[in-house]
């Protein structure tokens, strides 16, 4: 018996349509056959490959690709031919492989099914799997919070799916099912079917006798498996600069070369916390900053003498980002460092870049992309991330692109979620967008607070909702069409600025007292976090946790907090439950397990349970889990502004606690072989029985740098005056 014939079928072009009707077209007949190889990658994950063969010649080779990192593997099985079934152990895992179809299953130790893909042939080359409980990944856009029930074309596009709500396709053929499995398809590419009840990857192929199949199952035992896994195959995402993690406020049309430097002293004589200011082209706008789609040219109407514009927006600590699209569609360059002659080479699209970036731009902007193939998707990244490298050795890129795959995480991978437009359910709808995209793309998420398109419903109510939400993201960006209304102080002017777009707000919102101070709060609130952030970045640089999390990934046993996709973690520490309901006045919102203290009032609630928390406009629903220990850092204007008194240690007791305190230079790639000099792990923990603080070297500490930490330690909820502990280097305790 050739138990392989069924998989014969695969290396035929499937018929494949979008809208999930079924093909039609009879299958071209297949040549040769194919050679099913199963590898061992880790302890939690397999890789299944189908290889294809001419007659009895060798197998071709599964095709290299920028969308994997090199990482050893061992092949276990190799077989071209068999009758009835393989049984083998692999690791901790059973796998059993049988004919007539084809099929992978593999199980755990106790019996349990991790997942199993079934070869079932025919003209579509479908192979199927099961989805048994919620699946979560798939990259960003679509069919939001579970993925089942829908089909995914995997096809990057702007204006795909329901755009005004959902935003951009950005899809990444990873996905993750929440009873405890993930699955990647390398190679090909094709489209995921959750219809039915039962998942199905249906392969795309322009050469059906030459395309392999390349595809890896992971054993989510716990759901922090997903993401090592993920990171093992696709790579570890690189740290961005420490300024990435503050405000940026993006710019359309401006007036004149007056306006840039005006709306940057507005925003340090507002004392408005400010990082970075954005400059859109001019083709999107009639004004912008270079002279049409694809320019690098600085445009003499709005950037007159360049190089002192830059000079004097970063005497005033403001980092500057610059707007770029159409890049050739052809794009390509696994490095910077190739000599090549194409024009369309990542080497020599960048060496365009070289003269503005030159004057002192500190990012880039590439928008559309929708439009290139995968390589080029990722090799746009590339070049955004080792373009600046070669300018700046040793110097921290950063750039925000609107679409990626699989794998750009490790080029810095920062992406929006489009060209939303700014209503209710667009709100709603992007906190799943958010969760998905960071359980399956790369951990640096946001979406254009207020949303871009202007709309009868962008009101100043709208816009503080979404800023404070946004204050929660990764990206905290403001951004989109009559885009005065985007700044904190926009909504209280009596005036629109330039009108971009038809079906915006009325006139009357435009008196708005409100929005400024709530602006402010959350501000002051984003930087006073900013130790605890740039620490969960780190984490997700070690594990690939982003910080934006889905409640499974804490809590995986609760099954009401595994289903929902309206709340999140920030960490693992602090939850949050945006309002995304117009004129609300309170917000309903679920509490896994444990104990939970709101953050507004110190007061602790009891979790396993749904509760109603009364919001005014000024109020984000914010929980920290008992135990939790959250740094707080004195105020700042830019995240570079040195401290001016002790960072504040608010310690939620009802339970025990830790929290390793991350720190280096911001700006360096030292963290990489950790000879950035000032990196320090603070490892802090609470005792609850002796209510007691310890703060220590973690073991990840090489060396302390030297002089000392002051913390000011408060109990949460509590009166007394917070205790001074100073940190030197070695372990300390304090009671309270």
């Amino acid at each position: 018996m050739n138990g392989l014939v069924p998989l014969l079928s695969l290396f035929v072009m499937p018929v494949y349509a979008p809208t999930g009707e079924d093909p039609k077209a009879e299958a071209p007949a297949a040549k040769g056959g194919a050679e099913l190889v199963i590898s061992e990658v880790s302890e939690r994950t397999l890789r299944i490959e189908a290889v294809p063969f001419n007659g009895g010649g060798p197998p071709r080779t599964v095709a290299s690709s920028n969308v994997l990192v090199p990482f050893p593997f061992t092949e276990r099985l190799r077989l071209r031919e068999f009758a009835g079934g393989r049984q083998m152990r692999i690791g901790p895992l059973e796998v059993t492989v049988t004919a007539e179809p084809l099929a992978v299953l593999v199980r755990r130790r106790d019996g349990r099914v991790v997942q199993e893909l079934t070869f079932a042939g025919g003209v579509s080359g479908a192979i199927g799997f099961r989805t048994d409980g919620p699946v979560l990944g798939l990259g960003e856009g679509a069919q939001q919070f579970d993925r089942r029930g829908a089909l995914y074309p995997m096809e990057p596009t702007w204006g795909g799916w329901n755009r005004p709500v959902l935003g951009s396709v950005v899809p990444s053929p990873f996905l993750i099912g929440t009873d405890g499995w993930a699955l990647f398809a390398h190679l090909p590419e094709g489209a995921f079917d959750l219809r039915g009840g039962k998942g199905r990857f249906v392969p795309r192929r322009e050469d059906p006798a030459a395309a392999p199949l390349d595809l890896f199952i992971i054993d989510v035992q716990e759901p922090k498996d997903a993401l090592a896994e993920y990171v093992r195959l696709t790579g570890r995402p690189a740290m961005p600069p420490k300024w990435a993690l503050g405000y940026f406020q993006s710019h359309r049309t401006l007036a004149g070369p007056e306006e840039p430097l005006e709306i940057a002293r507005s925003f340090r004589e507002k004392k408005l916390p400010c990082d970075a200011v954005i400059y859109l082209g001019t083709g999107y706008c009639p004004n912008g900053w270079n002279t049409g789609h694809g320019s690098l040219e600085f445009n003499p109407r709005t950037f007159a003498r360049p190089a002192e514009d830059i000079r004097a927006l970063h005497d005033l600590n403001f980092r500057v980002v610059l707007h770029i699209n159409r890049a050739p569609r052809d794009l390509f360059g696994a490095s910077i460092a190739d000599p090549s002659e194409a024009r369309s080479h990542i080497r020599n699209y960048w060496a365009r870049h070289r003269q503005p970036f030159a004057l002192g731009v500190d990012g880039w902007w590439p928008d559309d992309g929708d439009e290139l193939p995968l390589e080029a998707r990722l090799a746009r990244h590339r070049c955004y991330w080792e373009g600046p490298l070669e300018a700046r050795p040793g110097v921290r890129p950063w750039s925000l692109h609107r679409t990626g795959y699989a794998g750009a995480q490790r080029h810095g991978g920062w992406i929006w979620s489009g060209d939303i437009d700014g209503t209710w359910d667009t709100l709603a709808a992007q906190v799943s967008v958010g969760l998905n995209h960071s359980l399956s793309l790369t951990p640096f998420w946001g979406s254009d607070t207020g949303g871009f398109y202007p709309t009868k419903q962008l009101t100043g109510e709208l816009y503080a909702r979404w800023f404070q939400f946004s204050t929660f993201c990764p990206s905290f960006r403001s951004h989109g069409r009559t885009w005065k209304l985007r700044l904190p102080w926009g909504w209280n002017t009596g005036e629109f600025g330039p009108v971009e777009h038809r079906g915006g707000p009325d006139a009357s919102e435009l008196r708005n007292a409100e929005v400024e101070p709530i602006c402010r709060k959350f501000l002051e609130l984003r930087y006073s976090l900013l130790s605890y952030n740039y620490t969960l970045v780190r984490e997700a640089r070690d594990t690939g946790l982003p910080p934006m999390r889905a409640l499974w990934l804490h809590h995986p046993g609760d099954s009401e907090a595994v289903k929902l996709g309206d709340e999140y973690l920030w960490g693992r520490d602090l939850l949050v439950a945006p309002v995304v309901r117009k004129g609300a006045t309170s917000r309903r919102l679920y509490l896994p397990s444990g104990g939970w203290y709101d953050w507004w009032t110190g007061q602790p609630v009891e979790g396993g349970r749904w509760i109603e928390r009364p919001v005014d406009l000024a109020t984000l629903p914010l929980y920290a889990r008992a135990g939790a220990i959250i740094p707080l850092d004195p105020p700042r204007q830019y995240t570079g502004q040195p401290a001016t008194g002790p960072t504040t240690v608010r310690v939620h007791p009802g339970a025990e606690g830790t929290f390793t305190l991350y720190g280096d230079d911001g700006a360096s790639l030292g963290y990489r072989d950790g000879s950035d000099r000032t990196i320090v792990w603070i490892r802090m923990r609470w005792n609850d029985a002796a209510r007691r603080l310890t703060v220590e070297p973690d073991e990840r500490m090489r060396r302390w740098p030297g002089g000392s930490l002051e913390f000011a330690v408060e109990l949460a909820g509590g009166r007394a005056a917070p205790k001074r502990l100073e940190f030197r280097g070695e372990r300390v305790s304090l009671e309270i």
